[in-house]
């Protein structure tokens, strides 16, 4: 059976070093019932037949036998066809053969060119994006990472405290004391995290600063042993309280703002990766808030870019900050292959199925930002781009 890899930042990074050679891109979705489902290979069959006139017109001296028979061996992988994702995406050349297995429906894309189509990728990129997940009571911690698509279970560093005992050991307080077991009164629980016990002090408080105590400890070592070497955003999964009481005392720069106010207890990873997801795509959606606020401001002082042509000559000088693209537009025309790259000695002019993805390819080059903006969000130009540029 034909490996499918998931789809990650790696995977992109991986596609981006494909550049300057002959790729084949293949985008396709998949039906989960019958009988469509059985017309897949079909379908498959006639997107390869395509992908063969490309070459003909694009690449006429390509390989032809080399490039398109790992197509042909996909095609008769009866394994391979009952258990494929939701769409898949498949890069080939004269060296590679890449399958990606994508968990949201993605249209009926050929392209022959240079380098992979990388922007139905990149309107996807969000959901792909890797978090780590602190799953925190008053007494324990785990630890998962994954996507929203799959979470696993992570055995944490020994220097990460998972029981209170372990990080206060002789100082934590016995627990042979009277009051409300997590330190707080039945209004703490209703939603004032550090209400105490009515009639409090004395061995209750201990009992609470103990709680602080270990917070503070499992903060630390989650961001060292943690955080840092990941540098991945960081979803706090805990009951109320114990998130105000976590956040109060956290110093993790990569903990989000929004967390997951549940018992760590009752989630299976799979209910913890469909939690996570919102609070991806709510992260995701203040990236586009904000990228958008940077394109007003950009606009007062001058400094955007609305036509095709002016964004591509800024992209080849490396001006290009940041860099919207709409991501259902797809807009066909000719440019000179040395347009977005100055370091290029070509100039015949190309014809490109997608000016856009062209443009998305050289900013990227050039260590800009790009963000894909999906169809219920209105971009700011008519031309399918918008840039931002750094002067």
């Amino acid at each position: 059976m034909a490996r499918i890899q998931p789809f990650t930042h790696e995977t992109l990074n991986t596609l981006l070093a494909l550049s300057d050679r002959l790729n084949l891109s293949l985008y396709m979705p998949a039906h989960r019932t019958f009988p469509q489902r059985s017309q897949d290979p079909i379908r498959f069959k006639n997107l390869v037949r395509q992908l063969e006139g490309l070459l003909d017109q694009h690449a006429p001296q390509a390989p032809r036998d080399i490039v398109l028979a790992p197509f042909y061996q996909l095609l008769d992988d009866q394994t391979f066809w009952n258990n494929w994702p939701a769409s898949i995406a498949v890069f080939a050349g004269e060296e590679h053969f890449i399958v990606v297995g994508l968990h949201q429906t993605v249209r009926e894309t050929v392209i022959v060119n240079s380098h992979p189509y990388l922007k139905p990728l990149l309107r996807l990129a969000p959901v792909t994006d890797r978090c780590q997940v602190l799953c925190l009571s008053r007494d324990s911690v785990q630890m998962y990472q994954g996507t929203a698509q799959h979470m696993e279970k992570v055995e944490l560093p020994a220097a990460v405290p998972t029981r209170q005992v372990d990080a206060l050991g002789d100082e934590l307080t016995p627990r042979d004391q009277q009051g409300h077991p997590d330190g707080f009164s039945g209004g703490g629980e209703r939603g004032d995290p550090m209400m105490h016990e009515s009639g409090g002090g004395g061995k209750q408080d201990e009992i609470n600063l103990d709680r602080e105590r270990f917070f503070r400890a499992v903060d630390k070592a989650v961001t060292e042993y943690c955080s840092r070497p990941c540098n991945l955003p960081l979803v706090l999964v805990a009951l109320p309280e114990n998130q105000a009481v976590f956040r109060a005392v956290s110093h993790n720069p990569l903990l989000l703002p929004d967390g997951i106010e549940r018992d760590p207890a009752t989630l299976q990873p799979a209910q913890l990766a469909d939690a996570c997801a919102s609070v991806l795509r709510k992260r995701h959606d203040d990236a586009l808030d904000k990228a958008f606020d940077r394109f007003g401001v950009a606009l007062g002082q001058g400094a955007v870019g609305r036509h095709l042509p002016e964004i591509a000559n800024a992209a080849a000088e490396g001006r290009v900050a940041l860099l919207l693209v709409e991501a259902e537009r797809e807009v066909a025309g000719t440019i000179a292959a040395n347009a977005l790259n100055r370091e290029a000695a070509d100039t015949r002019k190309i014809h490109s199925e997608d000016v856009l993805d062209e443009l998305i390819l050289a900013v990227i080059r050039q260590g800009g930002e790009v963000v894909v903006v999906p169809p219920e969000r209105s971009m700011p130009t008519e031309t399918g781009a918008a840039a931002v540029y750094r002067y």
